[in-house]
């Protein structure tokens, strides 16, 4: 027989772009409530719903879609904020926000697809060397290919596991392996071997085979267009709030490029076909990351294209319970 637990424990769903982790989040919330155990209040783990502005493209939860249920770091900076968002500022802030909904006597749930930020959650940050400016400007006046090159040849693991669009990521391998002159993929080795786990909280992972999560990506992209993806990059581009980190989130920086060049109907379609492909690259970086946090123990592992919201919704309320 199961033993209640006074105290909640987090439940901390991650998965695929487009694997259903918000609606997931929400029933769970809801779920509490009914119990009366406070209800759930979402926290989100994503690098770009923090910013004002982005809400299409972001797959950033409507009123409807969040269903009364309070969700907590969206819409908390300006898509130009000048400081970097950084892991060790979403765990602060997040941090801030479970004391919050602990002391209100509700449960916390976060839910996000930036693995990077859950990983620090669960098993602490890595404390990389702090930015040097000078160096990042520096880097940033090289081309692509020569910092591609330059990845793979200090630090391989890293490259493997890094798009090669991805410039900010690419830096900061650099950056670090500069700095330190070890690889940042043997920081992270390291960071792996020494951390602990929080026992406060739990993962959920939502597991889709790659032949169903890849329609629903697409589904996904099309349902934005058709919402207004355009005007929104559009709007925030004439208002010159875009800024540099958060013009690299997906689907702005391909629009952006779009309407920079003239946006041409034509170079319209091609664009979207791209956010598709590029989406779908994200998603499967994502089940690297997945892959990585699959053994953590207590994990619980879920197939959504199986079971039904509610059948899901029931086993992490019983498993944040116990």
């Amino acid at each position: 027989m199961l033993t209640p637990n006074p105290s909640p424990r987090i439940p901390v769903i991650v998965g695929p772009t487009a694997g259903g982790k918000t609606a997931l989040a929400v029933a769970v919330a809801r779920e509490l409530a009914a119990r009366g155990l406070g209800g759930g209040e979402v926290i989100s783990a994503d690098a770009f719903q923090v910013y004002r502005g982005m809400d299409i493209g972001t797959g950033k939860a409507t009123p409807d879609e969040q269903q009364g249920v309070p969700h907590h770091l969206l819409d908390i900076l300006e898509p130009d904020d000048p400081e970097p968002f950084t892991v060790a500022r979403w765990l602060g802030l997040a941090e801030r926000a479970i004391a919050d909904i602990r002391r209100r006597g509700k449960v916390p749930i976060v839910v996000g697809g930036t693995h990077l930020y859950i990983k620090s959650f669960m098993e602490g940050m890595f404390e990389g060397p702090g930015a040097d400016e000078g160096l990042r400007e520096t880097l940033r006046a090289l081309s692509p290919g020569v910092l591609r090159a330059e990845l793979e040849r200090i630090d391989p693991a890293a490259a493997a596991r890094i798009h090669p669009n991805d410039e900010r990521r690419t830096i900061r391998a650099i950056e670090v392996f500069r700095l330190t002159g070890v690889p940042i993929s043997e920081h992270q080795a390291q960071w792996d071997r020494e951390t602990s786990l929080r026992e406060d909280a739990f993962l959920v992972g939502l597991d889709w085979p790659v032949e169903q999560i890849n329609p629903r990506i697409n589904s996904r992209v099309r349902q934005m267009m058709e919402a207004g993806f355009v005007d929104e990059v559009r709007g925030l581009m004439a208002s010159g709030r875009l800024g540099m980190q958060a013009r690299e989130a997906l689907g702005y920086k391909q629009l952006a490029a779009w309407i920079e060049a003239g946006g041409s109907p034509g170079g319209l379609e091609e664009t979207v076909e791209r956010i598709k492909v590029e989406t779908r690259r994200f998603a499967k970086s994502q089940r690297t990351w997945l892959r990585r946090l699959r053994p953590l123990p207590g994990s619980l592992w879920l197939r959504p294209a199986e079971s039904t919201l509610a059948e899901m919704m029931q086993i992490i309320v019983t498993q944040s319970l116990t």
